[in-house]
């Protein structure tokens, strides 16, 4: 499953060698959410790793990713897994784009995450 995010870069984590062949590297993005921005925790993998090597902390950006599950031990995991990393909110001097070229740039070309128009969103119950 493929999904996009905007926000800042809240916090950029260094590279972690987890085993002789397989390295991870997490980063926090502050996306706004009404009066409470969420800090969500996501993770590039691999050859991916490099991809927030062009950016900094306070940087906006908009994140594609994948959601990825699995059960380990009777526990449930699920992990935000970055493929690509691009500049975001209109910034000229933030139109850096990172990803991996054997990946698609764009799986779902006519998706957006826009909730419908003429709805009022205050009136959920939670």
């Amino acid at each position: 499953m493929a999904f996009e995010v905007e926000g800042k870069l809240h916090r950029i984590f260094p590279t972690e060698q987890k085993s002789a062949s397989f390295s991870a590297r997490e980063f926090v993005l502050e996306v706004p959410d009404g009066n409470y921005p969420q800090l969500i925790k996501f993770q590039a993998v691999q050859e991916r790793c490099g991809l927030l090597d062009s950016f900094r902390e306070g940087d906006r950006v908009k994140v594609h990713f994948d959601l990825r599950g699995r059960e380990w031990n009777g526990k449930y995991l699920t992990n935000l897994n970055a493929w690509r990393i691009e500049g975001a909110g209109g910034d000229p001097d933030n139109n850096k784009v990172a990803t991996d070229e054997n990946f698609p740039n764009d799986p779902f070309p006519n998706y957006t995450d826009t909730p419908p128009s003429g709805g009022n969103m205050e009136d959920l119950p939670f």
